[in-house]
């Protein structure tokens, strides 16, 4: 069973801004939040399509690596990834700007299926949506702060 998880926030900057900022070479590291161990091991041609990310984290006592790879490119308006092996059997990340008003419409899209079946995915799916709405939210603090500075 998939399940979505979906973040949107507005961003007083222009859409080329905000999208230049994702594609920033340490993106990934000013977006994780403090305290989150998040170790890179991999990383390749940055957002474009086939470029692949490989990373290693933690959800409490349990170390996990990540591995995804970049699908879909589409200057200042798109850029999506997908996990290849992980803790999920299926992740999809759309990452999607579109100018509104002044600025920009910042929107995470994630569609996911747990491993372990529909018990695990009806007992942890709220879970993993907390934890999503908690890093989002961080997430898109930064990239406001960081795209509305003059």
């Amino acid at each position: 069973m998939a399940r979505s998880f979906q973040f949107s926030s507005w961003i007083d900057a222009p859409v080329s801004k905000v999208f230049a900022f994702h594609e920033h070479p340490d993106a990934l590291e000013r977006l994780t939040p403090p305290g989150q161990k998040l170790e890179i091991l991999e990383r390749t041609n940055g957002i474009q399509p086939g470029s692949r990310v490989v990373l290693r984290g933690s959800l409490g006592p349990m170390t996990m690596e990540w591995h995804a790879r970049h699908t879909i490119y589409e200057e200042d308006s798109l850029f999506v990834d997908e996990q290849e092996k992980g803790p999920f059997k299926q992740w999809t990340h759309r990452h999607e700007f579109e100018r509104e008003g002044r600025g920009t419409r910042l929107t995470d899209s994630i569609e996911y299926s747990m491993k372990g079946g529909p018990l695990l995915e009806f007992l942890g799916g709220w879970f993993v949506n907390y934890q999503l709405r908690k890093m989002f939210r961080w997430r898109h603090k930064v990239t406001k702060a960081f795209c509305e500075k003059a």
